[in-house]
């Protein structure tokens, strides 16, 4: 059977990491995995979206609407976006984080609200404000992989296989910052 999960944010958010370390964390517990990176307008701060789909025969790196067993939101609008993504009992990881889309930002459109509340009515969600959680720590660049820490947290694979694969992925300098803060999301 095939796990499907997406990572959505906006660009700069480290999506790309956290779909490289989902990836080695599932290719080190045996299975086959495919990775898809849909950059989009990254560059200027568009929509992010990664596919990672997992197991014993994979055939394809897309993940179709209504399939995602799991969706990982760096962002409240990008959750909103891509909702529609998770199954039915899937669930919705959420970093409680607003980031200004260009629209917003020029007044052509609002920000809508209550994001995460109106998505509680239909899906389940567990949401964290993995910024103010990185500022503690003292850098904000780590609120990923606290955001990792709390999808982790609902998924399969053991704590220390996780923290096996930051230390791989991680450029050497920040392992330290980066394990302390992928347990920060665990341990929520």
């Amino acid at each position: 059977m095939t796990k499907n999960i997406m990572i959505v944010g906006v660009g700069g958010q480290g999506t790309l990491l956290t779909s490289r370390i989902l990836g080695g964390v599932m290719e080190n517990a045996g299975y086959e995995v495919k990775v898809s990176e849909v950059h989009g307008m990254a560059q200027r701060g568009g929509s992010v979206v990664t596919f990672v789909r997992y197991g014993k025969d994979v055939a394809e790196p897309i993940v179709e609407e209504g399939q995602a067993d799991v969706l990982i939101a760096f962002e409240r609008l990008e959750a909103l976006r891509y909702a529609n993504f998770l199954k039915k009992d899937g669930v919705l990881i959420v970093n409680d984080w607003r980031i200004d889309p260009i629209s917003v930002v020029m007044g052509t459109a609002k920000y809508p609200e209550n994001i995460i509340e109106n998505l509680e009515k239909s899906h389940t969600v567990f949401r964290i404000n993995a910024m103010d959680e990185a500022l503690k720590l003292g850098n904000s660049r780590v609120f990923n992989n606290i955001v990792l820490g709390l999808a982790a947290k609902h998924m399969e694979f053991a704590r220390e296989d996780w923290i096996k694969v930051i230390e791989a992925k991680v450029p050497p300098k920040t392992v330290e910052i980066n394990t302390k803060a992928f347990l920060v999301g665990y341990e929520k």
